[in-house]
């Protein structure tokens, strides 16, 4: 059945979501509690080799004890796949949601929209500001949910207003940068209210649960979609992208101080450009997660409650991935297409591993091991995982938006000739937006008569992208046209990351999902499933009704098969 967009009456759906959760009653079961982990960039086979072990590796034994452990006691899904596209925003979307990129409207962290109009003051990385009239027709902008929002995207707190070192927050976003919405006099379009379906954070919290959530931006607080930012009663977005600096007091789980920037040498404009450097910034996080479980605000400095449900997301893994660090000459990555890590990308699974250990030990010194289960995936994967297939197509040939934007498709905010915007939406995929829907038919036969510059996979436009998502001509933030390379095609002509994700394929979509706690069994599923199967499984879990999520009623998204809940 073709989905239907639900932009209409989203106040009466939330209201009903609340109702739903007030109405399941009181949790029965043992699991009292959910965290809530996001490795970014952990392919199922990843968690494969470091719980097992490889020969080759580590002296052969397993690399990822804790994680390991855990899985003792834990149902392993070896087949679950990512929303598509594959990007940190729908990805995390889809896993709160319960809900596709179709209903929720969250396609990347960077897009476009036609209902809505430009910021009023250019956002960090480029989205110019332009006109907006209220109740007149919108012109269409590129979105941005990314650093570019901040306050100051240069610091870590963001720019919030009189916040500490590192406590960036729903204060660091600046309201000036977002995309605006001119039927709603053009008010700003705050991240929470940018998804069009309400997340477990709303859910759990309307139910009278303690919710929250550490992530990389301030744009994150999009897990707060449905009730806004009264849903998460504590919220930690120390800012991933901003300038590297010394952390008083932070030591990684590892025994590794931060109090200095580990790697100078690098380039410290932004955390995710140093091996050493991002597992401080991570650790910021996992101090949070660990005064949370103490029942501390994520700072310390607060006695609150342990958390109904909180979590975390894992950037090192993912830099482990895809990182070429040229100043100190290490390569991250593979060494081969069965998953054999480098010594770069070992030391990151070995870093998330020893933190996740960390977890697990304080919530048992806390008596709270018992009745929490611990849910451990990935937004997405990373690809390719064969180093001998990166190909960086722009160093010989070109991209999707590049060969429409000199046709006279793509709008100015949307194109690659445009001097100071921000760029298309192009990682190892290709999102379109057209200025004119009329332009589809022409713009594909440019592409598929230029397969071989661009790598050219699959093209979905028409009948074969409305039947999975929306028509772009009834739902304005449907692309006119996604185009998939070839495996390993990524649309940069960069070297400094050897792998990227956003697209479709299996290393960009296959990750790592482990549900772990004592009272359960140990299991391997390998039927398919999906990561937005984790929001209405969380629900179920903690006795609430799964049926309070607009996405699970919408799409019929199911509770993951084998694992014993109430």
């Amino acid at each position: 059945m073709k989905k239907v967009l639900a932009v209409l009456s989203l106040a009466t759906v939330f209201a009903a979501a609340a109702a739903l959760a007030e109405d399941s009653g009181n949790n029965q079961g043992h699991i009292k509690r959910v965290l809530l982990i996001s490795i970014d960039g952990m392919h199922a086979v990843d968690f494969a080799n470091c719980a097992k072990g490889l020969a080759t590796v580590n002296n052969g034994d397993p690399y990822c004890p804790a994680m390991a452990a855990l899985a003792k006691t834990g149902v392993n899904y070896v087949a679950a796949n990512t929303s598509k596209p594959s990007d940190s925003f729908p990805g995390l979307t889809a896993i709160v949601t319960g809900a596709s990129p179709a209903l929720t409207g969250v396609y990347y962290d960077v897009a476009y929209s036609r209902n809505y109009d430009a910021p009023a003051k250019t956002t960090g990385n480029g989205v110019q500001a332009g006109p907006c009239t209220a109740n007149e027709a919108p012109t269409g902008t590129t979105t941005e949910y990314e650093e570019g929002i901040d306050i100051d995207q240069t610091k870590v707190n963001g720019g919030a207003p009189g916040a500490a070192l590192t406590d960036g927050g729903l204060k660091s976003i600046d309201p000036a940068r977002l995309p605006r919405d001119p039927s709603h006099g053009c008010n700003p379009v705050y991240p929470w209210e940018f998804v069009r379906a309400n997340s477990i954070f709303s859910v759990i919290h309307s139910a009278g649960g303690y919710a929250a959530w550490s992530d990389k931006h301030p744009a994150y607080a999009s897990v707060a979609s449905g009730l806004g930012p009264a849903a998460l009663d504590d919220f930690y977005s120390p800012e991933i992208n901003s300038n590297v600096i010394g952390l008083p007091g932070v030591q990684t789980p590892t025994g590794v101080s931060c109090v200095t920037v580990r790697d100078p040498g690098s380039d410290v404009t932004a955390w995710t450009n140093s091996f050493d450097n991002i597992q401080c910034y991570d650790t910021l996080k996992v101090n949070a997660i660990v005064n949370e479980i103490d029942g501390k605000d994520h700072m310390g400095l607060k006695k609150t409650q342990v958390p109904t449900i909180f979590g975390m997301n894992f950037q090192s893994v993912s830099v482990g991935q895809k990182l070429n660090e040229k100043s100190n000459n290490v390569t991250g990555g593979y060494l081969d297409a069965g998953g054999t890590p480098t010594e770069a990308l070992l030391g990151e699974i070995k870093f998330v591993d020893a933190s996740i250990g960390k977890f697990v030990a304080e919530l048992k010194a806390q008596g709270l091991y018992d009745s929490t289960l611990l849910v451990i995936t990935a937004k997405h994967g990373q690809s390719p995982i064969d180093p001998s297939r990166y190909n960086p197509i722009l160093k010989t040939g070109s991209s999707p938006a590049t060969l429409l934007d000199n046709a006279g498709y793509i709008p100015l905010s949307e194109a690659p000739s445009n001097p100071v915007g921000i760029g298309p939406t192009e990682d190892d995929v290709s999102l379109i937006w057209l200025k004119d829907f009329a332009d589809t038919i022409p713009a594909v036969k440019i592409l598929e008569d230029n397969a071989t510059a661009i790598g050219l996979g699959q093209i979905y436009y028409g009948p074969s992208l409305s039947f999975v998502y929306n028509s772009p001509k009834q739902d304005p933030r449907t692309p006119d046209i996604i185009v998939t390379p070839n495996a390993g095609v990524v649309y940069t002509g960069s070297t400094k990351k050897q792998e990227e994700h956003g697209g479709f394929g299996h290393d960009d979509t296959n990750v790592m999902l482990l549900l772990s706690n004592p009272g359960f069994p140990w299991r391997t599923v390998r039927a398919e499933v999906g990561t937005a199967q984790v929001a209405p499984t969380i629900l179920k879990a903690l006795g609430l009704n799964p049926q309070a999520l607009y996405g699970v009623r919408a799409e019929g998204t199911g509770v993951l098969p084998s694992v014993d809940l109430p």
